[in-house]
């Protein structure tokens, strides 16, 4: 998987967050922020953050997105890649102010 132009490790987000390895785990679990294996690693997108901070309106999309039944990776996957009924990548279109719009086409997904 090589959609995003930045990955970031687990150390990567401590450094960059400024918390502890655990915390990082956390915020996985909890959907604030979602890794893919990439390489066997477990690597975030540098596109789920925004100024340092994990992007606000990316847990509830995340969690639409559990709940239709996607794994993480092809939950990743898919806010990376252009959707078609957006025009965008679903993660651009939300950093666009377009949450509304990538929740109501995640969730007729199946």
């Amino acid at each position: 998987m090589t959609l995003s132009e930045r990955w970031l490790t687990v150390p990567d987000l401590v450094d960059l967050l400024g918390v502890s390895p655990g915390r990082v785990h956390r915020l996985f679990e909890q959907r604030t922020l979602l890794p893919a294996r990439v390489g066997g690693v477990l690597r975030v997108p540098s596109e789920f953050l925004d100024e340092g901070e994990p992007l606000p309106e990316l847990r509830g999309t995340l969690m639409v997105l559990s709940d239709n039944g996607f794994t993480d990776d092809e939950a990743v996957r898919w806010m990376l890649e252009v959707e078609d009924a957006i025009g965008d990548s679903p993660i651009n279109a939300l950093r666009a102010g377009r949450k509304a719009e990538v929740r109501r086409i995640a969730q007729s997904l199946l």
